[in-house]
């Protein structure tokens, strides 16, 4: 999928082990561990090939950028992590199991910090300076929404798609928008980049919420079903409430902060037997193709070919 940014990707890696360094050896113990850990460089990688559809693209220009946006897309996870007492995320230890919910903050502190650290040293103006804090605010607003409304059982759609545009999509449009402003991209064909990177982050998110309904632990390597037991309503969740026969059922097992295994087993029968599955499913496909029509014009053929591979990669993960 991302084989025209190989050697960028590859490069990427060094600047994230070179970003989390540090004197102090446990903060370049934990840096290095979060790092290593890996995940799916989606949004350094749409930065790049975003990058690669400008005027003038240099890799030294927008390294620094995409590896800043991977790192304020760890240091959140961090956060996240500690907020829902997480043990495992992609199948490794988080932080706060291997060293303690203080640490843990602090190090995700440590993480945002450097990231801005890496965008202050560049001339990229105070348009990305201004969008990189405008995403940080969304992902932690995002994340306050959500918190405020666990146990709640919220049948409102439009809310659901209010959250996950703060929690995910703004990530994904920014790192689209950003990697074309730095490669020196017209300001039209950079708004449909934009405008691809929320359609798939949309996507992504519900893609998201659907596999922690469909698949396994050993899947997905965390709890499958956490959404549930934590309380959160997502898009099938959603669905199953307003539709399914077993609605009212379902509303009591999901605003019940004393949850047992075999009451969040029964919320997700009760969803995989309704029409939730295949309604968010359909939503998701829809950004997809929103994603696929708008990107402009003029890209380079691997680039083009490389995100719509991102669409259909999307479409189709099941991890």
């Amino acid at each position: 999928m991302f084989d025209v940014i190989k050697g960028d990707l590859e490069e990427l890696e060094k600047e994230l082990l070179s970003a989390v360094d540090s004197p102090v050896e446990i903060v370049r113990e934990i840096g290095t561990h979060l790092v290593m850990a890996g995940g799916k460089r989606i949004r350094p990688a749409l930065c790049l090939l975003a990058a690669h559809g400008g005027v003038g693209f240099e890799l030294r220009r927008v390294l620094p950028l995409a590896a800043a946006l991977e790192l304020i897309h760890t240091a959140s996870l961090v956060h996240d992590d500690v907020i829902d007492e997480a043990g495992t995320r992609r199948g490794v230890p988080t932080a706060n199991a291997k060293w303690g919910n203080q640490i843990s903050i602090l190090s995700g502190d440590y993480i945002f910090a450097q990231a801005f650290q890496l965008v202050a040293m560049q001339d990229y103006g105070n348009y990305v300076y201004h969008r990189l804090a405008e995403l940080v605010g969304n992902l932690s607003a995002g994340e306050i929404i959500q918190n405020r409304q666990v146990y709640m059982a919220s049948r409102d759609i439009e809310d659901y798609f209010r959250r996950i545009q703060k929690k995910t999509a703004d990530f994904l449009e920014i790192s689209c928008e950003l990697g074309g402003v730095v490669s020196g991209m017209d300001g039209e064909r950079t708004k449909q980049l934009a405008e691809y990177g929320h359609c798939i982050g949309m996507a992504f998110q519900i893609t998201d919420d659907l596999l922690d309904i469909e698949q396994t632990e050993e899947k997905l390597g965390k709890p499958a079903g956490n959404d549930i037991r934590q309380g959160i309503v997502t898009l099938p969740v959603i669905r199953a409430l307003n539709e399914s026969p077993d609605g009212e059922e379902l509303e009591v097992i999901v605003t019940d902060p004393e949850m047992t295994e075999e009451m969040a087993a029964r919320a997700i029968s009760i969803v995989r037997a309704s029409d939730g599955v295949s309604f968010a499913k359909d939503r998701a496909d829809e950004y997809l193709d929103r994603a696929r029509k708008v990107l402009p014009e003029g890209l380079p053929e691997a680039v083009r070919e490389a995100l719509l591979m991102v669409a259909d990669f999307i479409g189709e993960r099941d991890f």
